[in-house]
Parts: structure tokens; C-alpha cells; sequence
């Protein structure tokens, strides 16, 4: 995949500064410690004045796109965005005229709908197998590992893949079903260390052709379907980073999904990102650029839609594990770029770049969550979760 590059603006020439916006801009990040043109790892350093006008026109997109186009740069966007958040500016990112259009279009659409759902996975999951095999670890883990007893990030990986199993209390011969299955990696370490029999779905054909492979001479099967397509019955399901891409409209429709589809003794482990309140928004570069269509449920909404449906019998939060995770495949990444950069271009690699720190800044503020949420039908007994 080559991109079209537009990255010859990226040190363009610069306007005359204008200071009301500079000073706007100075005012809005006064008491975070975030600097323009500073010293600190975190401030910004500025090569195009208009950037100023971008960002207060055009919030997170006018940011995340300026930083794209070499309009700015910062050592440690990571630590840049934490900082800006704890200072309360995470609301910012929404410009009035956005945030009113995003929930007319979430009132009046199903964006995540049957014949929407494999959008993302072209646009984002689709984007090349070479970029996510150096920016992740050998398991071809794309969600948060768990550091607890790791070092690095494929023992981390691994654990979390461990964890998930011990949880599901996987045993030989047993029907799993992994919604949502990636490259893989659930599905190979569970038909390969448990001797169960795993059926994986996911939206991407780049994934679904990778995800065989790793899991070929394993009783495995990988589907390119959509959760709502599925008939039949498993011991146990699993879903890793996948239900960022149900939506509000679709909750109801997915826990009655894997309530059907969930034996009567089963257990059904989902691994997600959670927001810390309820509200329908979207970061809009993110959704622009990355995941479009992408959602973050709240504890709340998980609740209320997986009632009369499921039994909850574990919760468990490790999204500060997510921070790490996130440093990890940017570092992996930027090791990796000069192996890449002839089919990359240098605007592609800011846009990982940005997206990859923003995350890692918005989990070490706990701004966004981690949940591993352990949910059964009606089990019999004590359920006690492995940690």
C-alpha cells in the first residue's frame, strides 16, 4: 500500500503569528505545564503560526491534522496529552458545530450497522499487515497486554492471552467462539495450549488471511463475518477489542447475540476500552483517521444492556497496562519505519505517531478505561476470576 503524500507542507511558510490566537491558545493551556516553544519534553514547538487558528477552528482534528502536516512537533506527545487532560481540556477537542453534528448523525443513523460494519476493518485493519507485524509483538496481539508479571511487550501479550483462557476455564475439546479475533492470536494460543476448538470472526480480509495462517494444522476456523450472522452454540466466547466497534444502537443486539449463542453453563469473557461517563462522542481526529465509527462504552451502558440477558461475575480494570502497551508499539514502530518507509510516507508515520502517544496520554491520565468483564448465563456455583 503506497499513500499519496502531502507531506511537502510540512515545514510551510510561515504567516505573520497571529496573537490573539496564540494568546487564546497560551490562556487554554496555562496551569498544565504544557508550553509553547518551551524546553520541557512536553511543550510544543510551533513552525507554522497558523496553527493556532487550526486548533481553535477545528479542535482535535485541526490538532491531530496540523501535526500531520509538520505544522508542530513535541518530544513526548504522550506525556503533552496527559498533561492537557488532567488540566481538564479533553472537552476541547469537540468544537460546538461538531459535537452537534457527531450526535445528530448518531440520533439519526446506525453507524455501525450490518451494512456498515466492515468499514473500519477496510480503513484501519486493511492497512497493511507489514505495518502491524513490526509495530506489534510475534502473537499479532492489536489490545492491551498485561503487565502485571511481564517485561516485555510479548509476555505481556501473552499474559493477557493467558488471562482471558483462565478466566473462560477453557478445557480440551470444548467450542470457542472469538468474536472479534484480529490476526488470530486468541484463537491459535487457545486451540493450541487448551485443545479447544475455536471459530474466529472478524471484518478484515487483510486479518481473516493473516489469522489463517497463523492458526493453520490447529483445529481452527476463521470467518469473515459479522457478529449478527452467527447460528450455532459454544461452551465459551470470547470478544478482545472488538466491542469499541458495536455502538449504542447495536449493545442490546450484541449481548442478545452472544446470549444465543452461549451454552447454558458457558462463560463469555469481553475485553474492551470503557469511557468514563455515558455521553455519545467520539475523539473526531480519531474518527476521521483511525477507527471511524468507533465507540467507547461506559460501565453503565454495559450494565443496563447486558441485564436479563447475562449474569456479570467479574469486572476487572488494568487500563493503565494499556499505557505501556501503547509506548511499546510506538518504539517497535519507530525502530522499525526505515524497513518501511518505501511504502509509507513520512505523513503516515506522524499519523501513527500521534495516534499511538495520544492514546498512551489519555490512558496514564485514566481519562480511558480497560475492562475484562466475565459474564455467564446463569452458571451454577462460585465463580472465582483469575488475576
Amino acid at each position: 500500500m503506497t499513500s499519496q503524500s502531502v507531506y511537502s507542507s510540512s515545514r510551510p511558510t510561515s504567516s505573520l503569528p497571529d496573537t490573539r490566537a496564540r494568546k487564546a491558545i497560551e490562556d487554554m493551556l496555562a496551569g498544565s505545564g504544557v508550553r509553547l516553544n518551551g524546553d520541557a519534553p512536553w511543550d510544543i514547538q510551533v513552525h507554522d503560526a497558523r496553527l493556532f487558528w487550526r486548533v481553535l477552528r477545528h479542535g482535535s482534528i485541526g490538532l491531530g491534522e496540523a501535526y500531520m502536516d509538520g505544522w508542530w512537533d513535541c518530544k513526548r506527545i504522550d506525556d503533552m496529552i496527559r498533561r492537557v487532560l488532567e488540566h481538564g481540556l479533553g472537552h476541547r477537542a469537540h468544537t460546538v458545530p461538531e459535537r452537534f453534528l457527531y450526535k445528530l448523525q448518531h440520533t439519526l443513523t446506525n453507524l455501525q450497522s450490518k451494512t456498515r460494519a466492515f468499514i473500519v476493518g477496510e480503513a484501519h485493519y486493511d492497512f497493511g499487515n507489514d505495518l502491524f507485524e513490526r509495530m506489534l509483538d510475534p502473537t499479532m496481539s492489536y489490545s492491551c497486554g498485561y503487565w502485571k508479571d511481564a517485561i516485555t511487550l510479548e509476555q505481556a501479550q501473552r499474559a493477557k492471552l493467558d488471562l482471558a483462557a483462565r478466566k473462560l476455564e477453557l478445557e480440551p475439546g470444548m467450542k470457542v467462539l472469538d468474536i472479534g479475533c484480529g490476526w488470530g492470536s486468541f484463537a491459535e494460543h487457545a486451540a493450541r495450549h487448551y485443545g479447544v476448538k475455536v471459530t474466529g470472526i472478524t471484518i478484515s480480509k487483510e486479518q481473516a488471511e493473516l489469522a489463517r495462517k497463523h492458526c493453520r494444522d490447529l483445529p481452527v476456523e476463521i470467518l469473515l463475518k459479522d457478529y449478527r450472522e452467527l447460528e450455532g452454540r459454544f461452551d465459551r466466547i470470547v470478544s478482545i477489542g472488538m466491542f469499541e466497534h458495536v455502538g449504542q444502537k447495536n449493545y442490546q443486539d450484541y449481548f442478545d447475540a452472544a446470549t444465543h449463542l452461549l451454552s447454558d453453563q458457558g462463560l463469555f469473557v469481553l475485553h474492551t476500552i470503557g469511557s468514563n461517563d455515558s455521553h455519545i462522542a467520539a475523539d473526531p481526529w480519531i474518527n476521521k483517521y483511525i477507527l471511524p465509527n468507533g465507540i467507547l462504552p461506559s460501565a453503565a451502558q454495559l450494565v443496563t444492556t447486558s441485564e436479563n440477558r447475562l449474569v456479570m461475575e467479574d469486572w476487572q480494570n488494568f487500563g493503565p497496562d494499556y499505557d505501556r502497551t501503547l509506548m511499546a508499539w510506538h518504539a517497535n514502530l519507530d525502530a522499525a519505519w526505515e524497513s518501511l518507509s518505501d511504502t509509507y510516507d513520512e505523513r503516515i508515520r506522524r499519523m501513527f505517531t500521534y495516534y499511538l502517544c495520544c492514546c498512551a496520554g489519555a490512558f496514564r491520565a485514566r481519562d480511558i478505561q480497560l475492562w475484562q468483564v466475565v459474564f455467564s448465563r446463569c452458571r451454577k456455583g462460585r465463580y472465582d476470576a483469575p488475576r
